[in-house]
């Protein structure tokens, strides 16, 4: 009889259960585009426009649940093996994705409004709690050892950098969202842009 094999991946459930999870959260973006009613002859075209903010909340929500998905199965190429905590700890992350069509749906409606800057503390606070989710999510795998025996050492070190500094930098954009909400936004998309682009 064949030994098993150390290095098989045993988190399969998981990443099914949590692409579910990203795609019906993607999908369902769509639905706070309105279609104008009641609209006066000759003025779809401006109503149509008069709905940028809709537009650029959607464009918003999309790219950033997509940067999560893509950080998501980076982590997963490499983590192997599961136990109850990698459940657990993965749930928290699913409940921080389900979250963020809300706040991105406040900022864009309250951008330009005397209590922005709440809105976008709240936005940045999401990502802020997000970020720690992610954290804990890979420093569990990492200090469980749910790696392939085969991992190059030099990944997770990597990837232990960049995740460590998420929290603090969401934490700055919190405040300084208090200070000026659009410099708080651009931090934000600075960010995502990061998280976006790193590679192992």
């Amino acid at each position: 009889m064949s030994l098993p094999d150390p290095d098989q991946k045993e988190t399969g459930r998981i990443e099914a259960f949590s692409d579910g999870v990203f795609a019906i959260a993607i999908t369902l973006l769509v639905l706070e585009i309105k279609v104008p009613h009641e609209v006066e002859a000759g003025r779809l075209a401006r109503a149509l426009l008069e709905q940028w903010p809709s537009y650029l909340a959607f464009l918003t929500r999309f790219s950033f649940i997509g940067i999560m998905w893509i950080n998501h199965h980076r982590i997963f190429r490499l983590i192997h093996r599961s136990d109850h905590g990698l459940l657990l700890v993965n749930g928290l992350l699913l409940l921080g994705v389900t979250f963020v069509p809300f706040p991105t749906a406040l900022v864009a409606d309250y951008l330009r409004h005397p209590d922005e800057y709440v809105a976008v503390m709240v936005f940045n606070g999401t990502y802020l709690v997000i970020s720690i989710f992610f954290n804990l999510l890979w420093g569990y795998a990492y200090r469980r050892g749910l790696f392939a025996s085969s991992t190059d050492s030099r990944a997770p070190r990597g990837i232990n950098r960049a995740y460590l500094i998420g929290p603090l930098l969401y934490l700055v954009a919190i405040g300084l969202a208090l200070v000026n909400a659009t410099a708080s936004l651009v931090l934000n998309l600075a960010l995502a842009i990061f998280y976006g682009l790193s590679r192992d």
